[in-house]
């Protein structure tokens, strides 16, 4: 049986404090779990979490991830941009040209996150968290589509996106060059499976779809896999 996407980890020094930010911007409603730490419980067609993670490292390199947030029009933009500087962002310069309409900003722990000009097709259906945008390659785009079962809705030029038949946000990759990677990243998935699911069973389709095994030493009650292109994530046993 095949696992859906449950969370979207962060790893956090301040964990309390990230997720007031994100509860904040987003509007969802935090949740403090036994076993997932603190959460944020979407309110919307999302479909997954967030679960915010103590750590001790630094964020030293820009994530692989990261949120691209709707706008309704030229207003809306500046007051969704006022809002999240409000609440702690800050603008930051990853490259973007000035002629660009997207702003590009940072949360407090430097994870950074866009919010888009009204207009744009590609996230003309989506709600308020418009896409997960990640560095990646075609591979790990097909990789994804059949591990979650999600359709590829776009392939070309060697970026992909996909996106649950429920709706909520795409998930993208946009293709070669990809970034380089430092560490475990900041941002990492977490699969579940339904409480008739078996663990070992999805573990072994996962690998046979191109995963590999990390360990799960630290994992707790989940398995440590990582994709073709070696973002980690972990699949939790059935609950």
């Amino acid at each position: 049986m095949t696992s859906h996407l449950h969370a979207l980890c962060f790893d956090a020094s301040d964990p309390l404090r990230l997720s007031r930010f994100w509860a904040g911007l987003l509007g969802w409603e935090t949740t403090e779990d036994p076993d997932d730490g603190i959460v944020l419980l979407p309110n919307d067609d999302t479909g997954f979490r967030l679960r915010f993670l103590p750590t001790d490292e630094k964020k030293s390199v820009q994530n692989p991830m990261h949120f691209d947030l709707t706008s309704t029009s030229l207003d809306d933009q500046q007051e969704v941009v006022a809002k999240a500087l409000a609440l702690g962002a800050q603008h930051i310069d990853i490259g973007q040209l000035p002629e660009d309409g997207h702003v590009v900003l940072a949360d407090p722990e430097g994870n950074e996150f866009c919010v888009i000009e009204p207009g744009n097709a590609f996230l003309a259906d989506c709600g308020f968290i418009g896409a997960l945008a990640c560095d990646g390659s075609q591979e790990v785009g097909y990789f994804w589509s059949r591990a979650l079962g999600w359709p590829l809705v776009w392939d070309q030029d060697q970026e992909t996106a996909i996106r649950s038949p429920h709706g909520g946000p795409k998930v993208t990759w946009g293709g070669p060059p990809l970034m380089p990677r430092a560490g475990r990243d900041r941002l990492r998935f977490d699969l579940a499976l339904p409480a008739d699911g078996d663990h070992e069973s999805e573990v072994e389709r996962l690998l046979t779809l191109g995963a590999t095994r990390v360990d799960t030493a630290g994992a707790g009650a989940g398995v440590v896999l990582t994709d073709p292109d070696g973002q980690e994530f972990r699949v939790l046993p059935p609950r």
